[in-house]
């Protein structure tokens, strides 16, 4: 009996130091692999703290008067789901962790997301990640950021709320009021597979069936929308609405075969784009669902020549 019960003391022990192991790989996991500052609370809202992470490149020692151009990422997950540790997963990681060795810092957001009850919508996601850039320009000397150089990406939904973030003006669409006054310069930015246009829902029905629903009207509306201001909640938080021929630089990348976010949305921004002279660049990526799934045969071009068009986007508009 004494054995048995030694045996299970030390079976517990091991399970236990398994578990802590397998917590341990799963935050490193969550982390790209450079100097960094971690859980940097940018604003507090409804008793909640919001957080970013920060990433530097590996001369952020060395060289110690360096500010730094920085890339903001928003993450994807529909609004309602996702969070910034993201950053260092597939393909997202390859893009990053490549440009942390071409100079720049990176910040990977964390915002409110959508709720059932419809008392946080995308308009308060787009909030959240405008406050985060605001809250990294008005600290931008203590943590070595060049507020003239700011740039962004995401995907999926944070594909959307990065290009609100390009589009729309530093002090549009306020938020905390102590971030009121910070401002910043957008320089360029990617959206890997985001929406640009709630408004026009058909660019959502990827195969014009006509019992098509309106699958994101309760997060763009939320629990308290006035049927009147319909049109002017989606209009507010469509980026395309905010496109001109000064506009920041945009990279839009989209599979054909997306049936979450389809590929209509990438031609439309880019025929508004050709009506007002705005920088919008469009690649397609044939075969490719949501996410770079393949669909009946091998994405093209491939996986990797999107995380290559990406990098070398941001590098083409690096100041001189």
């Amino acid at each position: 009996m004494k054995l048995n019960a030694l045996a299970l003391i030390l079976f517990c022990l091991t399970l236990q130091y398994c578990q802590a192991e397998e917590a341990f790989d799963n935050s490193r996991a969550s982390r790209l692999e450079t100097e960094m500052a971690l859980e940097i609370v940018y604003k507090n809202v409804s008793q909640h703290e919001l957080c970013l992470d920060l990433y530097y490149p590996a001369d952020h020692r060395t060289n110690a008067n360096d500010l730094y151009p920085v890339i903001l990422y928003t993450h994807g997950g529909g609004w309602s789901a996702g969070s910034k540790d993201g950053i260092a997963r597939g393909a997202f990681k390859s893009v990053f962790t490549e440009l942390l060795d071409r100079g720049f810092a990176v910040a990977s957001v964390d915002y409110r997301l959508c709720r059932k009850d419809g008392s946080i919508t995308i308009r308060d996601c787009v909030i959240d990640c405008k406050d985060a850039a605001r809250y990294l320009s008005q600290n931008s000397r203590s943590l070595r950021l060049d507020s003239n150089r700011f740039y962004v990406m995401g995907d999926s939904a944070g594909g959307q709320i990065a290009q609100m973030l390009l589009l729309t003006s530093p002090e549009s669409l306020p938020g905390d009021r102590t971030l009121a006054s910070a401002s910043y310069r957008m320089l360029a930015g990617v959206s890997w597979y985001g929406p640009c246009d709630f408004e026009k829902t058909d660019l959502f029905n990827h195969d014009d069936r006509p019992d098509f629903r309106d699958r994101f009207a309760a997060r763009v509306l939320g629990a308290s929308a006035d049927a009147k201001d319909k049109l002017t909640r989606y209009r507010e938080v469509s980026p395309i609405n905010y496109l001109a021929h000064d506009s920041a630089p945009l990279l839009i990348i989209q599979g054909d075969r997306d049936t979450t976010i389809p590929v209509k949305h990438a031609h439309h921004m880019k025929q508004r784009a050709e009506a007002v002279n705005a920088p919008v660049e469009v690649m397609i990526i044939k075969n490719a669902g949501h996410n770079w799934r393949k669909v009946d045969a091998d994405i093209d071009p491939s996986r990797e020549a999107i995380v290559q068009q990406t990098i070398q986007f941001f590098m083409n508009h690096l100041p001189n």
